[in-house]
């Protein structure tokens, strides 16, 4: 319960250090933008497909799998259609920090619950090391999230500190999301390996709706590409060396 609780509270974290660099800088150029939301796409990539998917299939069966994970890309793809989305591309930011502002607050908060439960649902596993790894990338994940959600709170005339403060919030969502999957996953047995597939559905469901098409747009697709490979060879490295 405490190794979860840590990896959670480290993982949320990782919210704040991507709004962090804002308290000195403006904005981030384009360019690394891109390089560091396709290291975390290969991160999720690699998490997912050698660490969560066959963990899930030794904790449970084929059709079980494929239920959790279709069922995590469907709740991910009906949060983003029907919450509102930062764009920050097209600036489309608000003049004060109003009732959109708050809602925009609201929908990360929710969106982040998914991805805190993912968290607890590997600690919970027969896996040690899942647990970890897991944590490392939706950390890895939360940091360009952070980034965003700071530049969009600090284009809508918000201050810099009150900015860290909300990002800081909208990340601890994940640990209270984080425990209560697993002491969910706990006491139901059967659920570790849906709840794992879920996980693995959600991030799959990030990476190419979200993350992939963030980096292609602005001319940086060649280093994109790069990082994306680096990323998941990080991911890889890091499973070897912690199993």
């Amino acid at each position: 319960m405490l190794s979860a609780l840590i990896g959670s509270f480290i993982s949320a974290m990782a919210t704040v250090l991507g709004a962090v660099p804002l308290l000195f800088v403006k904005q981030l150029s384009e360019k690394w933008k891109d390089i560091l939301i396709a290291f975390t796409a290969g991160i999720m990539v690699s998490a997912t497909t050698f660490g969560l998917i066959p963990q899930a299939l030794l904790e449970t069966n084929l059709l079980i799998m494929t239920l959790g994970l279709l069922f995590g890309i469907v709740v991910l793809d009906l949060l983003e259609k029907n919450i509102p989305h930062i764009d920050v591309e097209r600036g489309k930011s608000v003049k004060s920090f109003d009732s959109k502002s708050l809602l925009i607050i609201i929908a990360l908060i929710i969106h982040n619950i998914p991805e805190g439960l993912s968290t607890g649902f590997s600690y919970a596993s027969l896996n040690e090391g899942l647990g970890p790894l897991i944590a490392i990338a939706i950390g890895a994940q939360n940091i360009p999230e952070g980034l965003i959600l700071a530049v969009f709170l600090m284009q809508s005339k918000v201050s810099k500190w009150k900015t860290l403060a909300i990002v800081t919030i909208t990340g601890l969502v994940e640990v209270v999301s984080a425990i209560i999957g697993y002491f969910t996953a706990t006491y139901i047995q059967w659920l570790i390996g849906f709840g794992l597939s879920f996980a693995a559905g959600a991030m799959l469901f990030i990476v190419y709706k979200e993350l992939i098409p963030e980096t292609h747009g602005h001319g940086y697709e060649r280093p994109a590409t790069y990082s994306f490979i680096i990323g998941l060879l990080v991911m890889i490295y890091l499973s070897y060396f912690v199993s």
